[in-house]
């Protein structure tokens, strides 16, 4: 009886330590996992501030091709964002709140630059858009001429980062409780007083992350502006575009724009957490 006993506990003890060599075994597992993982991110991003003194990067900070980059891709990124968020915010609340003919069609439309590599993209907006395109040729017996101008600039920003905003615009309106839609129409309110004092503001926080992201995507365009736009300083060399045309000449400048838009991601991606804790 005692040897059955004993036999049955040394087990239980066994199966006690097997777990827990499992459990430790685990989780060194996930911690190396993890810290590879973070060693593959952070060692290329700190590499661009150990390769260039403060001196360095504060002087090519003045140069006109670094300046140019900088000013032309905060206006074109700013306005391509509000051109979404005009744009976007309406097709993004029928398509929560409405159902019709075509609407699963509609949102693959939508969402099909997200997956479309950037050159694809690019090409297809000079078929369309260039002076030869189905739409440039009209255009350009009028005198109106797109491609490999700021305005091409834009229009490729917002073909490639539109779908940032729709999306998470759609769902901020999916979120939002119809009860208090149906309380504001009872009480007289027209469906757009709904939308503009009821809807909106609570999806608030939801479009405000939709439009940041935007505005990140459409900074750090480069493959459909550079088919689409050329690279022109001052035109439309945007700050990607000038990295890749300065890399052959001067390195430091670069690597400055590149920690411009490092700079600038990180910012970004602070504010859509803040705005997104603040509305949870």
């Amino acid at each position: 009886m005692d040897s059955i006993r004993y036999r049955k506990a040394s087990n239980f003890v066994r199966d006690i330590s097997w777990r827990q060599v499992r459990r430790t075994g685990l989780t060194l597992l996930l911690i190396l996992l993890l810290a590879l993982f973070l060693l593959f991110v952070t060692v290329p991003i700190a590499s661009l501030f150990l390769r260039i003194t403060p001196e360095a990067f504060f002087r090519s900070l003045a140069e006109p091709v670094v300046l140019d980059a900088l000013a032309l891709s905060l206006l074109t990124a700013a306005i391509s964002t509000v051109i979404v968020i005009l744009f976007g915010t309406p097709l993004s609340y029928i398509n929560a709140r409405r159902e019709y003919r075509g609407k699963e069609l509609v949102d693959t439309l939508t969402d099909l630059p997200i997956v479309l590599p950037p050159a694809v993209a690019g090409i297809a907006l000079l078929m369309a858009f260039g002076r030869r395109g189905v739409v440039g040729e009209y255009l350009d017996a009028f005198g109106i001429q797109i491609a490999f101008t700021t305005f091409a600039v834009i229009l490729a920003q917002v073909f490639v980062a539109s779908p940032f905003y729709i999306r998470q615009a759609r769902a901020s309106f999916e979120a939002v409780d119809r009860i208090y839609e149906d309380a504001a129409r009872t009480l007289g309110a027209s469906r757009l007083r709904v939308l503009l004092r009821v809807t909106v503001p609570i999806a608030w926080a939801g479009l405000v992350s939709g439009a940041i992201l935007t505005f990140a995507r459409a900074l750090g365009e480069f493959g459909a502006t550079i088919m689409f736009a050329g690279n022109y300083q001052g035109r439309t060399q945007t700050m990607p575009l000038a990295i890749y045309t300065t890399m052959q000449g001067n390195i430091y400048d670069a690597i400055s724009l590149a920690i411009l838009l490092v700079i600038i991601s990180f910012a970004v991606i602070l504010a859509v957490k803040f705005v997104t804790r603040r509305k949870t």
